[in-house]
């Protein structure tokens, strides 16, 4: 589009539970030499001066090195060296060399949430639920995900001694070799009602062709509606949110850009098969550059249905320029927004739908009222305890036989769940959950209409309603 090596719409927000601090330790290795390189630096100011679209906080004619010409710039303009480059590379393709496992702060060390196939972790036994409470023989009780995972990256081939809390309350230290792996960019399942879930952590550049195999899998099991998980995504590449965009109807244009020559309409890459136009689409405030551009575009286009929180904000391009001395530059070469030009930068993306709980929870709901469109709604039952039992009252008789599958709990985001029921007083319809609801969790009851009065009766209509679990 622009000539450069690569166009980035990216915020990595999310990677300090992965990837080492790599990029700090190269720039430390950057010679004093290469940084007041007149010629190199004169070049980067002609780049500056052709493409950057931002504001200078400073005079660039007066700057002698590269890095006082990038404190001039706005955060997402940078100097990267070959490495620096492969690292930052690798955090949109959620590549990164450690132990091979995902974590979260635990009051009694670092829990592990997942164990990535064939990784040093899985070899060395680890599952999720064990807790890390050591890392060559130091204590991590205490220590947050960033000073863990510091401890856990490192060179590829070498090892880690890591003590572990097991599951079942056991105590051992192994020693994990570290390897290079990738995480699942894009993973996918089937809900209850043939609602097709898949998220996406990062626009990698296979992203858009991962959504589509998912989007077609999911449609071979019997998929007829979808969520599209864009949450804590931050970014990644243009050419990837452009196919993305092509994968929903009505949505002929991916961006409109602004840059320092003129405005362009971006269209999307046309693709064979296609979301349906009732697909939901999750966003958060951690949902970034590419993720914007995506969200805004099938906004604009009514394309798809937006739930969530306003995204981030971060309505600006980069680019990379390939520099003669085998170094790149990352630089704002544009601004963009949806058909509609609203501004993302700084404001971000409004959702048609605004949540305070979890989205999945709302958009599930809402895939599944579609399905029961000729039941019922019964208001909704809020800060129900976990070991709640559910009555449904009825104006006439029941029969006490009651016929399989005719009463459901859904797990809202998930499948169905067991129930125990019975008829009281010939009146009341008794539910049971078989085993305690989750805290802070939303389900949907679901009462079919082929319930039976006394007299042989089916009930006129089914109905559902909405349960909010108490945190």
């Amino acid at each position: 589009m622009f000539g450069l090596k690569k166009i980035i719409l990216s915020l990595m927000l999310v990677f300090s539970v992965l990837f080492s601090p790599v990029a700090a330790s190269l720039a430390a290795a950057n010679t004093t030499s290469a940084e007041a390189n007149p010629s190199l630096v004169n070049e980067i100011k002609k780049l500056v001066t052709d493409y950057y679209i931002g504001t200078l906080s400073g005079d660039l004619s007066k700057a002698t090195t590269v890095s006082e010409i990038v404190e001039l710039l706005d955060p997402y303009s940078m100097h990267f060296t070959k490495e620096e480059y492969e690292a930052f590379n690798n955090s949109i393709e959620l590549t990164t060399i450690g132990i091979g496992v995902v974590i979260e702060e635990h009051e009694e060390g670092i829990q592990i949430l997942k164990v990535i196939d064939k990784s040093g972790a899985s070899k060395a036994g680890l599952v999720p639920g064990d807790i890390i409470i050591g890392v060559n023989g130091q204590s991590i009780v205490g220590k947050n995900i960033s000073e863990t995972s510091s401890l856990l990256v490192g060179d590829e081939h070498s090892s880690v001694q890591v003590t572990i809390q097991h599951v079942d309350g056991s105590v051992s230290t192994k020693t994990i070799v570290r390897t290079k792996f990738s995480l699942p960019n894009v993973e996918y399942e089937m809900l209850y009602g043939n609602v097709g879930y898949i998220s996406m952590s990062s626009f990698s550049e296979d992203g858009a062709t991962l959504v589509r195999k998912a989007l077609i899998q999911l449609a071979q099991r019997g998929a007829t509606s979808y969520i599209l998980d864009l949450q804590n995504n931050g970014g990644g590449y243009v050419s990837t949110a452009e196919q993305l965009v092509g994968l929903f109807p009505n949505a002929p244009i991916a961006f409109v850009v602004k840059t320092t020559y003129d405005t362009e309409t971006v269209h999307a890459v046309r693709q064979s098969k296609k979301f349906p136009k009732n697909t939901r689409i999750l966003v958060n405030r951690y949902s970034a550059s590419a993720s914007e551009m995506v969200a805004a575009s099938l906004k604009d286009q009514d394309s798809a249905i937006l739930y969530g929180e306003t995204t981030y904000g971060k309505g600006v391009m980069q680019g990379f320029f390939d520099l003669s001395d085998g170094s790149l530059l990352k630089l704002t070469i544009g601004n963009f927004t949806g058909p509609k030009l609203q501004q993302i930068q700084d404001k971000g993306v409004t959702p048609h739908v605004t949540t305070t709980s979890p989205p999945i929870f709302q958009a599930h709901f809402d895939a599944l009222k579609e399905q029961y469109s000729a039941y019922k709604q019964l208001p909704s039952m809020k800060n129900v305890k976990t070991s709640k039992t559910f009555k449904v009252n009825f104006s006439k008789d029941i029969a006490p036989s009651i016929p399989n599958n005719a009463v459901k709990i859904v797990t809202l985001g998930g499948d169905e769940i067991a129930v125990t029921t019975k008829i009281d007083n010939n009146q009341s319809l008794i539910i049971t959950p078989n085993k305690a609801l989750k805290k802070g969790q939303s389900y949907m009851l679901i009462v079919d209409p082929t319930l039976k009065s006394t007299e042989g009766r089916p009930l006129s209509k089914g109905m559902y309603m909405r349960i909010n679990v108490a945190k």
